[in-house]
C-alpha cells in the first residue's frame, strides 16, 4: 500500500491534539491549547518510527515522546502527576485504538482511510470522555447502605443525589428515599410526611431506623422514604439525602 508521508505526519498531528485536549478535560486541566499544539507536533514525530524495526526501540521511544508531550502540554507538576497524566494518556490512546480496531475489516486505501480517521477520531474521543464523566461522577456518588429495620437488615446500592432536599416538616431531619417494593410498609410503625410535588401536594410514607451504615459510616435516628416508583440509575435501590455525608 502506497503511503504519503505527510498526510500520516498530519494525522498523528490531529490525534494527538485531540488525545491531549480529551485527557486534559477528563483531569480537569485548564487547556492551553498553544503548549497542547506544541505538544502535538512533537509527538507527530512518531510517523518516522515507521522506518525502523527495532521494536524495544520503538516502545521506549514512544514513552519518552509521550513524557516529554505531557511535560510540554501541562508543564511539570511533579514526578508522579507526570506518571499519572501520561497513564490517562494512553488510556484514551488505547480506547481509541481499540475503537479504530472495528473498522480493520474494512477495504480502504491509504487516502481513505486517512480521512476515515481524520473525521471519526474526535467524534470517538467525544463520546469516550463524556462515558468516562459519567461513570465518574456515578461512582463518585455510589454507596454501600445497611440499615435494620423490624430486626431485619436491609442493603442497598445507594447514590448521594444533591438535589434530593426532603425533610421532614415535624423535626427537619433528612429523608433519604428507597423503592417501596424493596420493603414492607406498615401503617402502625410509619411516620405520614407531607411534600409538595411539581403538580401537587401529597403525603410521603417513611419509616424510621434507628441506624443507617454507609460505607462503616454509622448514622442514627434516619428517615426513609417509600417511593412508588424505581429509580433511573443503574443498579441503584436508593437515594441517599444530600445532608448525610455533611452536605
Amino acid at each position: 500500500m502506497l503511503i504519503y508521508i505527510d498526510l500520516l505526519l498530519i494525522l498523528n498531528f490531529w490525534i494527538d491534539f485531540l488525545l491531549l485536549v480529551t485527557t486534559n478535560i477528563i483531569l480537569k486541566y485548564k487547556t492551553n491549547y498553544i503548549r497542547i499544539l506544541l505538544a502535538s507536533l512533537i509527538g507527530s514525530l512518531s510517523t518516522f518510527v515507521v522506518f525502523v524495526n527495532n521494536s524495544f526501540f520503538l516502545f521506549v521511544l514512544k514513552i519518552v515522546l509521550c513524557l516529554i508531550m505531557q511535560l510540554v502540554s501541562n508543564k511539570f507538576r511533579g514526578i508522579k502527576t507526570l506518571i499519572e497524566n501520561s497513564f490517562y494518556f494512553y488510556l484514551v490512546s488505547i480506547i481509541l485504538a481499540g475503537t479504530i480496531y472495528l473498522f480493520r475489516d474494512l477495504k480502504f486505501d491509504f487516502l481513505e482511510n486517512f480521512l476515515l480517521l481524520f473525521f471519526i477520531t474526535p467524534i470517538i474521543l467525544y463520546i469516550n470522555k463524556r462515558q468516562i464523566k459519567k461513570l465518574d461522577t456515578y461512582y463518585k456518588e455510589k454507596y454501600s447502605v445497611t440499615f435494620y429495620y423490624k430486626n431485619k437488615r436491609y442493603d442497598f446500592n445507594a447514590y448521594l443525589d444533591t438535589g434530593n432536599m426532603l425533610y421532614d416538616q415535624y423535626k427537619k431531619r433528612p429523608i433519604s428515599l428507597i423503592y417501596s417494593k424493596k420493603i414492607k410498609f406498615d401503617y402502625k410503625n410509619g411516620i405520614l410526611v407531607p411534600m409538595q410535588t411539581a403538580n401537587n401536594k401529597t403525603l410521603l410514607k417513611c419509616i424510621k431506623v434507628d441506624k443507617l451504615i454507609i460505607d462503616d459510616k454509622v448514622i442514627g435516628n434516619v428517615l426513609i422514604g417509600l417511593s412508588d416508583k424505581p429509580f433511573e440509575i443503574q443498579d441503584i435501590n436508593m437515594i441517599l439525602h444530600k445532608d448525610l455525608l455533611g452536605g
